[in-house]
């Protein structure tokens, strides 16, 4: 059964103005409620179109203080609170020592609001400035460490998940990265199993454009802490496909979704891979 079909009668059971107590001052717009309710539609989908829910009891929320990691525990808790997540959920926030970092925001919120969390201190940003030369992006190595990190502390949390905030424009940029400079077709998967093959890496706001992202974050107040590390650098790789996409989008409006619709579609036997598409098997048939 499709898990997304009945979002809207699910949504109405309950009225759009009470739930978790993170919800207790969200607008009670009507614009509002419909952000609310296609994201948690979205999500909904990315769990019954991956089946992210099968044998999940335990998940581990990494929590980095922007719009898109508040936005992901905001809906899943709402969907929680549904009785539609049959899941524990466990927020956690890597602090990884960088200078000015804001220590008591994440778990005076998360406290507040009743979320149980972990903050971990791994001093991650000595590692980067040292072995990344001046001038160049962190953002790569940075993300494998903290990745590693979080990985370990969702196996000593007992999670059968690690849960990320990547959505739309995420998958695509990381598309047309691969494509433009690693010279192979490849995104970001919406679930994934790690190497060790004992935890999957799960990605729920797939589906979910950034842009809604941002006008759910303002909506909802969420104190937002951005990346001093690799924020502060100009001409990243990623940042030029952020751009070549909103232009295309303003050009072509709909073309995202297009795109994210094009990465579920593929056809091997009209691409040039032969490990993909056993080319040599191709035969004519002899007609009399």
């Amino acid at each position: 059964m499709n898990i997304a079909a009945n979002i809207a009668d699910d949504f109405e059971t309950a009225e759009t103005g009470v739930g978790h107590a993170l919800f207790a001052d969200a607008p009670h717009s009507v614009s509002f409620n419909k952000l609310r309710k296609r994201l948690l539609r979205q999500v909904r989908q990315a769990f019954d179109d991956f089946d992210m829910l099968k044998g999940q009891k335990r998940w581990l929320i990494g929590i980095s203080g922007g719009k898109d990691s508040y936005g992901l525990l905001a809906l899943l808790l709402d969907l929680q609170w549904r009785g539609l997540l049959p899941v524990e959920l466990i927020a956690c926030n890597l602090d990884q020592g960088q200078p000015n970092f804001p220590k008591h925001v994440l778990p005076e919120y998360l406290s507040k609001i009743g979320v149980k969390h972990r903050i971990e201190y791994r001093d991650t940003y000595s590692i980067v400035k040292e072995k990344v030369p001046e001038g160049s992006t962190y953002c790569s190595l940075c993300s494998r460490l903290r990745r590693g990190n979080l990985y370990r502390i969702a196996k000593e949390e007992g999670c059968d998940a690690l849960v990320l905030g990547h959505h739309r424009e995420d998958i695509l940029e990381t598309f047309f990265m691969n494509f433009f400079h690693g010279g192979r077709l490849a995104a970001m998967p919406a679930k994934l199993l790690n190497d060790e093959g004992n935890l999957m890496v799960l990605r729920p706001l797939a589906y979910c454009a950034e842009d809604d992202m941002a006008k759910f974050a303002t909506a909802m107040q969420f104190p937002i802490i951005p990346c001093d590390l690799c924020g502060s650098q100009d001409g990243l790789q990623r940042n030029a496909m952020k751009d070549m996409l909103a232009d295309i989008e303003r050009r072509m409006p709909g073309r995202k979704d297009t795109m994210l619709r094009a990465l579920a579609h593929v056809n091997p036997s009209h691409l040039l891979d032969p490990k993909l598409f056993d080319f040599s098997a191709l035969n004519v048939t002899q007609t009399s």
